[in-house]
């Protein structure tokens, strides 16, 4: 028997632009190009240069840094970015990946006070994922909590794993905030599953977004299991680097979550892999 070949999965490493904040998108795709990143997701937030087509296409083709996922501006903070009517905003993301060769729009569910939409939401995302090419690769969310108390924040819920939808995105940040069975709610998604944001956590009630390797979450057996069924989506990068000291520290934790993804998802597509 030869010894087992390493086979790169066809799965992207991707970063996202979220996390260089409180530094530029326009930082984002520097850090990329300059560690070897396969891409960035554009984060749709405050910063103008993240809702401009035109500006991020210069950045993409300046940098030879594709884009290959929006998120959609689904945060608190975000609710008058594109317009203040949520289905304006997944318009606008749609048009914006279709214009820049992205092939996914990551949208969280509804917040539980935007009733009419959260009514008509599932319904709505398989109608717009209809029309299109692109794919809306529903989030997975987590309750609210303060000290004792929990506040359910989404609808129809967090688990989106609860409703239909044509594709998920698994972000484990959010599942060790939810204290959800990660590996479970993969098993739940199943061939579901569209794009992933890795990331780490310790369960807190923050949502912590740690460097992978950092926390309680089983970032490793993910990326294995992912290599070992021919996961072909994109693997994103969504760490909180806010509390860097410096550029050099913010970007040594980027580096050291893209070299701890590809070892994982190498390293399981090796073992399978065998000559004769």
């Amino acid at each position: 028997m030869a010894e087992p070949m390493v086979r790169i999965p066809d799965a992207k490493v991707v970063l996202s632009t979220a996390s260089v904040y409180p530094e530029s998108t326009a930082t984002a795709f520097e850090i990329a190009a300059r560690l070897g990143y396969d891409g960035v997701e554009v984060m749709v937030w405050t910063d103008p240069v993240s809702q401009d087509i035109e500006a991020l296409r210069r950045l993409s083709d300046y940098h030879q840094v594709p884009i290959h996922a929006v998120h959609a501006p689904c945060l608190l903070i975000t609710q008058r970015v594109w317009s203040t009517d949520p289905w304006v905003k997944l318009q606008r993301a749609q048009a914006a990946a279709e214009k820049l060769g992205a092939s996914t729009v990551v949208v969280h569910p509804p917040f539980r006070w935007q009733r009419q939409y959260a009514r008509d939401f599932v319904s709505g995302i398989w109608r717009m994922a209809n029309e299109t090419d692109v794919r809306f690769a529903v989030e997975n969310m987590y309750p609210w909590r303060y000290r004792d108390r929990e506040m359910l924040a989404y609808a129809p819920d967090w688990d989106v794993t609860k409703e239909d939808y044509r594709h998920f995105t698994i972000d484990l940040s959010h599942t060790a905030t939810s204290r959800t069975d990660t590996l479970a709610m993969l098993d739940r998604m199943g061939d579901r599953l569209g794009h992933v944001h890795l990331a780490d956590g310790k369960g807190s009630a923050k949502d912590e977004h740690l460097v992978p390797g950092r926390g309680n979450q089983p970032c490793a057996e993910l990326l294995e299991r992912l290599a070992r069924t021919g996961f072909d989506g994109h693997v994103v990068i969504e760490v909180n680097t806010r509390r860097a000291m410096s550029a050099a520290e913010r970007e040594a934790d980027l580096a050291e979550a893209l070299a701890f993804t590809r070892l994982h998802l190498a390293s399981a597509a090796s073992s399978g892999v065998r000559g004769s």
